[in-house]
């Protein structure tokens, strides 16, 4: 896709929908709203489109083209939160222990250039502090690997200095492989049963190897405008291969953070980041916003698709909103889009 060059050089088509119910007379656009056009003229992205919970309702908007609020589409890394989620209720249900070490479950696989799961527990995978090499760097995302090969691309890599925090897609296809382990079944049948059918998140999905998207779902483009739709999601596996709907997302962060998905105890354990260093919780990322609220939840790239969910720390407001294409050209728009949504009205 061709750089743009100016906010006025481009039609952009904003459609809203407001609140539930609606208003007899049209209310001035929220303030992430009239943001949401700047992901597609400074951001560069082809379209954006976002969907905001709260107790009231729900409100959408898009801008672009190709875009619709029923899509599915891809939601890289946001699938850290469900696999974070299926680990923390088998530790509540006590058929593991996040201080087993990875040896304990997977015994003899984590070894080589430094690299040793005798010294590496559950926690540090979970908290991105077991200090293993990111698979990712080397594949660029674009391979597809069983689980067993993406651990040893990582293996091939010096650790990193243990317990500093170091963000690696191995933690987690690594707690996947746990997931079989403890229960006999993947991780992504595990999540179905525990998450996606119990939230009737009916458009969320783990693909395996299937490279099509479910209808509805738009086009997906990478940086440089190539369609990379169709996709093999085993390029992230546990780690990103997520596929999913605006409106599950927002569901899924209201339950999880609302507590209908862990035991209070192991709610307070995953947003616990001290282990991280305040950086990461277990699955979900704080962001401490300019008015000084911190909302809570995860960012998801892969090719063709980037996607942040936000939520308040009671699951009660969220915010999902993606683009059709693999990262934000601005940097600086996915924080000011999270400020406008939650800093205003919440005192």
């Amino acid at each position: 896709m061709p750089p743009l060059r100016t906010l006025l050089a481009v039609p952009v088509s904003l459609a809203l929908l407001a609140l539930s119910p609606t208003a007899s007379s049209a209310p001035a656009a929220p303030a992430t709203d009239t943001l949401l056009p700047m992901l597609v003229t400074r951001g560069r992205a082809p379209a954006a489109a976002l969907l905001a919970r709260e107790q009231s309702g729900t409100r959408y908007a898009q801008a672009g083209r190709g875009i619709a609020r029923a899509d599915h589409f891809r939601a890289g890394s946001i699938t850290k939160t469900f696999v974070a989620t299926v680990v923390l209720q088998l530790a509540a249900e006590h058929r593991l222990s996040l201080s087993d070490t990875v040896e304990q479950h997977l015994p003899g696989l984590v070894r080589g250039a430094g690299n040793d799961g005798r010294a590496m527990t559950l926690r540090a995978l979970l908290t991105h502090t077991s200090g293993l090499n990111d698979f990712t760097t080397e594949t660029g995302g674009a391979v597809p690997l069983s689980p067993l090969q993406a651990v040893r691309i990582a293996l091939t890599h010096p650790p990193a200095a243990p317990g500093r925090y170091s963000y690696s897609s191995t933690n987690y296809v690594l707690l996947g492989m746990v997931v079989q382990q403890v229960t006999g079944r993947s991780y992504a049948t595990e999540a179905e049963r525990r998450i996606i059918a119990p939230l009737g998140l009916t458009g969320t999905s783990f693909p395996g190897s299937r490279t099509s998207l479910p209808s509805p779902h738009g086009r997906a483009y990478a940086t440089d405008g190539t369609d990379v739709t169709e996709l093999d999601p085993r390029v992230a596996g546990a780690a990103g291969e997520l596929v999913t709907t605006l409106a599950d997302l927002d569901r899924f962060y209201a339950a999880l953070l609302g507590g209908e998905l862990l035991p209070s105890r192991w709610l307070r354990e995953m947003r616990d980041t001290r282990t991280a260093h305040g950086l990461y919780g277990m699955g979900l990322f704080p962001e401490k916003l300019p008015c000084g609220i911190t909302v809570w939840g995860h960012n998801g790239r892969i090719s063709g698709s980037y996607v942040r969910t936000a939520a308040t720390i009671d699951g009660r407001r969220v915010l999902t909103f993606r683009v059709n294409t693999t990262a934000i050209a601005d940097p600086d728009l996915e924080p000011a889009l999270l400020a406008a949504e939650f800093c205003p009205r919440i005192p």
